[in-house]
C-alpha cells in the first residue's frame, strides 16, 4: 500500500520570495518524510476559497493537506476562517500557522512569539531580560508578537515606537500595563534606558528606507536584534556590533518559528542548527 503524502505550506502575496519552502524541504529530506512544502500565491479574499479547495486538490493527487503557514497579508485574515483559535493566536490577534486536524477541522495558531524567544535564547540568558525595558520600533503585525514574547519574558517595561502613535497606544493597551506609546522622534532618546532594542519594522530591509536611527545613547550591555532578515546584517546591527553591542539578526526567528508548525503537520519535531542555518542563507545568497 502506497503510503500517502502530507502536503503542507505557506501562503501570502506576494509569495515568490519566501525561504520557507527551502527551510521545510530541508527537513523533509533530513528526516526521510513522505512530504511535500509548497508556495502558494493566494490574497487576502481568495484564502477562505483557498484553504477549501486544497483538501479536495491534495486528496486527487493521493495527498493529504496538513495545514500551511501564513504570510503578509493573510495572518490577521484567517482569524475569522478557521474553525478554532490557538491561544497563542488569540493572544497576539493573528494567525502564523493552519493545522488541519484529524476531523478536517482547521486550528489557528501562532508561532511568532516562541520563534523570536527561542532566536534570543541561541544568543544570551534570556532570564537576564527580566525587570529590564525594551524599546520595541513598529506596531504591526510582527510586533504583536514580539510584545507578546517580551511581555511572557517578564520585562518591567516595553515601550513602543512607531511612526503612527495611535497604532502605537492600541498594540500598547493589548499587551498591557507594562507596555506604552512613545512618538517615533522620541525613539533616540528612549534608548537611555533600553535593555534590550527591537527593530519590527520594514526599515533597513532591502528595497526599503534605511532605519534612521543613532545608538549613542544606548548602553553598551543592551543586547540589539532585528527581525529583518534581507539583509541578514541590517544598517542596525553593523552600527551596534561597531559600539561593541550584542546584535542578533533576523534569521533565527524565521527558523525557530517554523518548528512547530512542521512538527503538527508532519509528526517530527526538527532540530534547528548551523547546517540548517548555512543551507536558508545559501537561498539567501541565490535571492
Amino acid at each position: 500500500m502506497t503510503e500517502t503524502i502530507k502536503i503542507a505550506g505557506v501562503m501570502g502575496w506576494p509569495i515568490s520570495h519566501s525561504l520557507s519552502p527551502r527551510l521545510h524541504g530541508y527537513w523533509i529530506r533530513k528526516y526521510g518524510l513522505k512530504a511535500d512544502y509548497r508556495a502558494w500565491p493566494v490574497k487576502p479574499e481568495e484564502l477562505a476559497e483557498k484553504l477549501a479547495s486544497l483538501r479536495v486538490d491534495c486528496a486527487a493527487e493521493g495527498g493529504v493537506f496538513r495545514g500551511t503557514n501564513l504570510t503578509i497579508p493573510l495572518k490577521e485574515a484567517a482569524l475569522g476562517l478557521v474553525d478554532s483559535l490557538d491561544p497563542s493566536a488569540t493572544r497576539i490577534g493573528a494567525v502564523n500557522t493552519v493545522v488541519v486536524g484529524e476531523d478536517g477541522r482547521l486550528s489557528g495558531r501562532n508561532t511568532d512569539a516562541i520563534g523570536f524567544t527561542d532566536s534570543l535564547a541561541e544568543h544570551m540568558d534570556i532570564a537576564s531580560l527580566k525587570g529590564g525595558t525594551a524599546i520595541l520600533l513598529g506596531a504591526g503585525g510582527a510586533a504583536r508578537a514580539v510584545a507578546v514574547a517580551l511581555s511572557d519574558l517578564g520585562l518591567a517595561k516595553i515601550v513602543i515606537c512607531n511612526r503612527s502613535l495611535p497604532r502605537a497606544e492600541t498594540l500598547a493597551r493589548h499587551v498591557g500595563a507594562m507596555a506604552s506609546a512613545a512618538p517615533w522622534e522620541d525613539r533616540e532618546t528612549r534608548l537611555a534606558d533600553a535593555d534590550l532594542l527591537v527593530n519590527t519594522t520594514s526599515l533597513g530591509m532591502t528595497g526599503q528606507p534605511p532605519l534612521d536611527l543613532s545608538l549613542d545613547r544606548l548602553k553598551k550591555s543592551a543586547i540589539v536584534t532585528d527581525i529583518v532578515y534581507v539583509p541578514l546584517e541590517t544598517g542596525l546591527l553593523e552600527a551596534a556590533r561597531s559600539r561593541g553591542n550584542v546584535a542578533i539578526d533576523g534569521l533565527g526567528m524565521l527558523l525557530h518559528q517554523a518548528k512547530a508548525g512542521f512538527a503538527a503537520w508532519f509528526g517530527v519535531t526538527p532540530e534547528v542548527d548551523a547546517e540548517l542555518r548555512r543551507h536558508v542563507l545559501d537561498g539567501l545568497k541565490g535571492n
